[in-house]
C-alpha cells in the first residue's frame, strides 16, 4: 500500500483533464442469475471525466449514467429493473461513479 505522498513514474504519462463523449462511451456489466445463465447489460453514459493528476496516484474518473436507458435485450425486465422494485428511475435517474 501507498500513502499520499508517494509518487509513481509512468513513462508516457499525461496529467489533464479529459471529457468523454457520451455518443461513444457505454458502461456495460454481467452478472449471475440464479448461477445458472448470465444477464449482460448496459447503460447509456450521460457525462464522465477523467482527471489525471500530476502524481498519477491522484487521478479521479468521474462518471454519470442514466438509469432508464438501462438494456438488457429483454424489455419485459429492463422494464422492471426500471421500476420501484430496482432502480426507481423516476426518483433516482442518474448513477454516479466517483
Amino acid at each position: 500500500m501507498t500513502d499520499s505522498t508517494s509518487t509513481v513514474d509512468v513513462p508516457g504519462y499525461k496529467a489533464g483533464t479529459w471529457v468523454l463523449d457520451p455518443s461513444h462511451s457505454e458502461v456495460t456489466f454481467s452478472l449471475r442469475h440464479m448461477m445458472i445463465s448470465k444477464v449482460r447489460g448496459e447503460f447509456g453514459v450521460k457525462s464522465a471525466t477523467i482527471e489525471a493528476g500530476e502524481n498519477p496516484l491522484e487521478t479521479k474518473v468521474t462518471a454519470s449514467v442514466d438509469t432508464a436507458s438501462i438494456d438488457t435485450k429483454d424489455e419485459g425486465r429492463d422494464a422492471h429493473l426500471r421500476s420501484a422494485d430496482f432502480f426507481d428511475v423516476e426518483t433516482y435517474p442518474t448513477i454516479d461513479f466517483v
